[in-house]
């Protein structure tokens, strides 16, 4: 045949272990992994702003009641960053990623 060209792929050891279906599956963790730090991205970043907001509550609150209850929220949100910074530390994420 005149004009027909023959293309040849050269796999790595590691396709030729894995196949078609090890190589696919590779991406979907790489996936899963970019997909994972960036929710823990937003978890953090949501409560950040929750922590934020219980500040300025606590800072506007009236009464023995609503001090109470601002100091409440507040200890909560300030847990839950907590929480999510630790999560984000654990991937290895760093606070310039965050």
């Amino acid at each position: 045949m005149s004009g027909s060209v023959l293309v040849v792929h050269t796999y790595s050891e590691g396709e030729l272990n894995m196949g078609w279906w090890g190589a696919w599956r590779g991406n979907a963790e790489k996936e899963r992994e970019y997909d994972e730090g960036w929710n823990t991205f937003i978890e953090v970043r949501k409560a950040q702003m929750e922590w934020e907001r219980a500040y300025l509550m606590f800072d506007e609150a009236l009464g023995q009641d609503q001090i109470d209850y601002a100091i409440y929220i507040l200890e909560a949100a300030e847990r839950k960053y907590q929480i999510h910074l630790k999560h984000a530390k654990s991937l290895g994420l760093n606070w310039k990623q965050l």
